[in-house]
């Protein structure tokens, strides 16, 4: 969901800031490598690309009072925020079932179950920067 939203928003922030391009096309180029990413591993570090694409795309946002009142931009920027609280959640659950599934494929006896039918040890959905682990707040309130 996140990443139909982005299209939206970029659109919103164009209409305002149309000589802010390179700021536009690395949102997008940011989504699309997120949307072909393939292992964990490559998933987690171009999401952590992504969501430090969109802050600096909330900071352009921030210098154009016009845009921060925009109706369609403030609704995209609250489904989005409440997006990224989903994803942080879906981040958490899965690191919770990989500590699980991996504790079970080393102690005894579940790890015999787990050689028998080939259950083998995942890796976790880390986020490289500690800033990119907390839920980013986006708001343009007073």
């Amino acid at each position: 969901r996140r990443a139909d939203l982005i299209p939206n928003l970029v659109e919103t922030v164009k209409g305002y800031a149309t000589h802010e391009k390179t700021t536009l096309d690395g949102v997008i180029r940011a989504r699309n490598a997120a949307q072909a990413a393939g292992g964990v591993h490559d998933k987690a570090v171009t999401e952590g690309a992504l969501t430090g694409a969109l802050r600096g795309l909330f900071a352009l946002a921030e210098a154009y009072p016009d845009l921060k009142a925009n109706q369609n931009f403030l609704q995209l920027q609250g489904n989005l925020n409440e997006i990224e609280d989903h994803l942080q959640n879906a981040r958490r659950y899965y690191n919770a079932v990989v500590r699980d599934l991996n504790t079970k494929c080393e102690a005894f006896p579940s790890n015999l179950v787990a050689q028998r039918y080939g259950f083998t040890k995942r890796e976790y959905f880390e986020l490289e920067d500690a800033a990119e682990r907390a839920v980013p707040k986006v708001s343009f309130g007073p």
